[in-house]
């Protein structure tokens, strides 16, 4: 038999059971085949018994041979039932035998049909039939029991994870924090680091009309801990002497208001560098005074926090030194100032060579030993810096408080469902012997104050019968203790629904909070006390014990209740009120924020999560905003700091997407005359627009005396001045190709040196405002009406005192249109509004296509920078030559006018007198909706030019030519 045989023959009968076998010549089976009868040893014998039919031949097995098939298979005439019984029963428990036996390496799920096969099998052995349950337990428990130590190394995700994750983690925060939420947020959101931190943009799954459904019916929560805290101590006099000095009153209320002096409500205003009103703004801030006393002592120590953005905090904190007069005191108690990557080399960590183990760190405790988790401060400072100033003048002293207090925030009408089901006020503390290891909370509770307690609670609970957080006063400021939020954590995710039936019987209280707010004594909270702060942090019981005592309740899912050893937690509920200026939709986006301890983020985090709320990032807090028609931070402030720099990063960014791009497959801006699409040019817009109500207002001199021949000569000469202006400008005839500029307008810009250094500021002049609000107020009167003197009136004390300034201002489009950024805000001409007038479907006007001066220049040097390298050789001055060429090739970008540009608002058509900074489609009005800045004589320009179609502008996006309406709001 040849050796293929052989194999087919091995691989045939590898299933036959073991006690037959065959004979390698003939096949002949030997031992109990079938059909195959051994002999007896007495009485009648198979030989006796034969006939004379039955041949000796080589195929007499009870199966069909391989010889001749002619020849059958000669059966027995007789059998004995006993031989023949012990003879099958033989093979049938070798054929039991052979199945029960695995024949080869595989498991027994290995052995079901594909279709029946689970993953899940290999692990759980409830998955498998139950016939085959009891052999897969016994291999599970062979494998075991066998299981050998692995000498082949781990995969290599395996061998990169850090033996000390608590240390990688420091490591990792060096140069941007994280906050306490940041595992959370990496799973489901993308992040960007900005301001020093690491933060959630926005979610990876799409939930952008989610969220504006959640901020409109239901609650959206943020993680506004990236916010910087200052604490300001001091006399109250001090204090208000010092901070009076950083804003005006002009503004709004300041420091020194009654109600947010009293620390019944929270405050917000713009700081400004000391005494520069209205110039050099430093941004936007909250503040908080601590509540008095209830004894109140005339040399009382007030306590202020003061949040701001991180953005912000270099600036605000720097002016607070100067007003304070404090000096660096070098103190870092909180802070450590260094965070080595390494173990300390003084105690050598024992390291453990197993193979097929992970490495682990262990010191002198062995593996019980956790490494402390050390805070290195927050990402807008160095750590070596102090935290602490102290005055050499005064008892003021200000202490930078960040990263030390969490605050979040609910936006949503059912923030105070969510309040109520999430939290619950601290039980009193019960006298027995174990006091806990919370002994402020005792000491608290057997002081005469817990009456305190139990009005803030009532007060807390009253929350859920009042259906939108905005019936509150704003600014409303409630002080609480509240037990653990762990403890009473439901089986699965819920959503909060206000009962208002159940606050019927209290509804005079109810009233009396929507109209009067939390008294005095209520806004009271533990959380100002720094000892207080520390303790609740260190004392919190670990999510592991909370687990662990969970699992052994009796009543699986019930509350747990812990005693004297549950945690308190003193918190601050403070009211936003949410959309406060304007006529409509007023009162949205108000919500709460919760102000907590250090270390307590997470067991806040998910009981919130776990009452139905969705999460948002940074792009949900700038759809916030957007919709309450608010500036945001840092963007909406171009005439402070931070606010340049968000501006140049920004620009930067667009630049390098807009680069990057085929000049086939972008946007031409100079052709469709766009002069700064990256970077609105403010400074230029406000300069420009004064010089040009400086020519106005000596026209309307000259209107006085126009009987006069000076008086006309001097007004040909004025409009031949702005004739010769507006032809160089619409066309580029004197344009330098090799600078890149035009001539005319670079002599004009170094001509405006001295005004150069006033620059621009933002009106924030609640007065002005109201005024130029009720001029464009479509509700209010009609201003069409107005007689010319009586508003010339009103805008000449504006134009002299603010000639530079910039308005924000709200835009909702007429027709049809979406906004975009750095979209341009447009005077309309007069026959814009005679064919509006005619055609009530006119989208607008549309711009000509303007001419590319710079596209041959570009090509040509393209051109010669290809020639010269593919030359070989070349002398030195030819090296330089085409170094300079390069140079001046790389300034120029095509779709892109170089710096310094033309007049930006006599460039286009259209006369322009702002720019968007937020547009997009806006689902609550159902149009295109826009925020931005005009420039405030611009605004007066368009006053009087279309006093028959009052707040009607051109808006033009910078990627199309075609202008069209929109309504101009101005929301104070």
């Amino acid at each position: 038999m040849s050796n293929a045989k052989e194999k087919k023959y091995a691989r045939r009968m590898r299933n036959q059971p073991s006690n037959v076998s065959f004979d390698q010549g003939d096949r002949t089976p030997q031992g109990y085949g079938r059909g195959y009868f051994p002999q007896q040893r007495g009485g009648t014998s198979g030989q006796q018994q034969r006939g004379p039919h039955h041949s000796q031949g080589p195929h007499t097995g009870g199966g069909r041979g391989r010889g001749d098939f002619n020849e059958g298979p000669q059966i027995p005439k007789y059998i004995t039932a006993s031989m023949f019984a012990q003879a099958r029963a033989a093979e049938i428990n070798a054929m039991v035998k052979a199945v029960s036996q695995k024949s080869s390496n595989s498991l027994v799920f290995q052995s079901l049909p594909r279709h029946m096969r689970r993953r899940a099998m290999g692990h759980d052995i409830k998955r498998l039939p139950r016939r085959l349950r009891e052999i897969a337990k016994r291999e599970m428990e062979k494998s075991v029991h066998q299981k050998k130590e692995q000498s082949k190394s781990k995969c290599r995700k395996a061998r990169r994870r850090h033996g000390n994750l608590q240390l990688e983690f420091n490591r990792r925060q060096r140069k941007n924090i994280w906050l306490e939420t940041h595992i959370w947020f990496t799973k489901r959101f993308h992040m960007v680091k900005k301001w020093g931190y690491c933060l959630a943009e926005r979610p990876t799954m799409k939930s952008y009309r989610a969220c504006y459904r959640a901020m409109s019916n239901h609650c959206l929560l943020q993680d506004l801990s990236y916010l910087c805290c200052v604490e300001v101590t001091g006399k109250e006099e001090e204090l208000l002497k010092a901070l009076s000095r950083l804003c005006s009153i002009e503004t709004g209320p300041t420091f020194a208001a009654v109600p947010c002096l009293s620390g019944r409500r929270q405050g917000s205003l713009i700081l400004y560098k000391a005494d520069k009103y209205p110039d050099e703004a430093l941004g936007p801030v909250d503040f908080i005074w601590k509540p008095k006393s209830i004894p109140e002592s005339s040399c009382e120590i007030r306590q202020l926090w003061i949040w701001m953005h991180p953005a912000l905090k270099p600036d605000i904190l720097k002016e607070l030194r100067l007003v304070c007069v404090c000096e660096d005191r070098p103190d870092n108690a909180v802070y450590t100032p260094s965070l080595p990557a390494d173990p300390p080399q003084e105690e050598k960590p024992a390291t453990v060579k197993k193979a097929g183990k992970k490495r682990k760190m262990q010191d002198k405790e062995g593996e019980k030993a956790v490494p402390v988790k050390k805070i290195i401060g927050d990402g807008t400072r160095d750590c070596p810096d102090p935290y602490q100033w102290t005055s050499t003048q005064t008892s003021i002293t200000i202490q930078d408080l960040t990263m030390e207090i969490v605050r979040y925030r609910l936006v949503g009408p059912l923030s105070n469902c969510v309040l109520n089901d999430a939290l619950h006020p601290a039980p009193v503390h019960k006298k027995t012997e174990d006091r806990g290891p919370h002994s402020w909370w005792e000491d608290y509770s057997q002081h005469s104050d817990n009456l305190l307690h139990d009005q803030q609670s009532s007060l807390f609970h009253l929350l859920q019968g009042i259906t939108s957080p905005a019936q509150i006063p704003p600014g409303t400021v409630l002080g609480l203790t509240v037990g653990d939020p762990r403890v009473n954590l439901p089986k699965k995710r819920t959503k909060s629904v206000p009962n208002l039936q159940q606050y019927e019987a209290d509804g005079e209280k109810v009233r009396s909070l929507m109209v009067n707010g939390v008294p005095v004594e209520c806004s009271q909270s533990l959380i100002w006390s720094s000892d207080i702060r520390s303790q609740v942090t260190d004392n919190k019981i670990t999510e592991q014990e909370v687990n662990r005592l969970r699992s052994e309740l009796l009543v699986p899912g019930s509350r747990l209740d812990l005693g004297n050893k549950e945690s308190k937690i003193p918190i601050l509920l403070i009211q936003h009120p949410g959309k406060a200026k304007g006529r409509d939709r007023l009162g949205w986006g108000s919500g709460w924020d919760i102000c907590l301890p250090k270390g307590w983020s997470m067991a806040f985090w998910i009981p919130l999560i776990y009452r139905g709320v969705r999460v948002g990032g940074l792009q949900q807090a700038l759809q916030h905003f957007q919709y309450m028609g608010s500036p945001h931070v840092p963007g909406d402030f171009p005439d402070s700091l931070a606010g340049v720099q968000s501006a140049l990063e920004k620009e930067s960014q667009l630049l390098e997407k807009y680069t990057k791009r085929p000049p086939a497959k972008r946007t031409n801006f100079i052709k469709h005359g766009i002069l700064a699409p990256f970077l609105c040019p403010w400074e230029q817009l406000t300069r420009e627009w004064e010089m040009r109500a400086g020519v106005e207002l000596d026209r309307s001199v000259l209107k006085d005396d126009h009987g006069s021949e000076a008086g006309a000569k001097l007004e040909r000469s004025v409009q031949e001045e702005d004739q010769a202006t507006e032809e160089q400008l619409h066309h580029p005839k004197d344009i330098n190709l090799e600078s890149g500029s035009i001539v005319s307008t670079e002599q004009n810009l170094v001509e405006v040196g001295p005004k150069e250094a006033q620059g621009f500021s933002v009106l924030r002049n609640k007065k002005m405002l109201k005024m130029l609000s009720a001029l464009f107020d479509p509700y209010g009167r009609n201003t069409s009406h107005t007689p010319s003197s009586e508003l010339q009136s009103l805008v000449n004390p504006i134009l002299r005192d603010s000639p530079r300034a910039l308005v924000w201002v709200r835009l909702a489009m007429v027709t049809k249109g979406s906004p975009e950024l750095h979209s341009l805000i447009c005077i309309p001409a007069q026959e814009d509004f005679i064919q509006l007038k005619k055609d009530k479907l006119f989208a607008g006007p549309q711009e000509p296509k303007h001419s590319d001066p710079f596209k041959s220049k570009i090509v040509k040097q393209k051109k010669e920078r290809k020639k010269q390298k593919s030359k070989s050789k070349h002398e030195g001055s030819e090296k330089m030559e085409i170094n300079a060429d390069l140079s001046v090739s790389d300034q120029l970008t095509l779709g892109l006018w170089p710096s310094p540009i033309p007049e930006v608002t006599t460039h286009c058509s259209r006369l322009l007198f702002g720019y968007v900074t937020h547009g997009d489609f806006s689902m609550a009005a159902g149009c295109g909706g826009a925020l931005g800045f005009v420039s405030l004589t611009g605004l007066l320009h368009l006053l009087q030019q279309t006093s028959d179609k009052i707040g009607i502008v051109l808006l033009r996006n910078p990627s199309s030519l075609q202008y069209r309406f929109a309504k101009l709001i101005i929301d104070a």
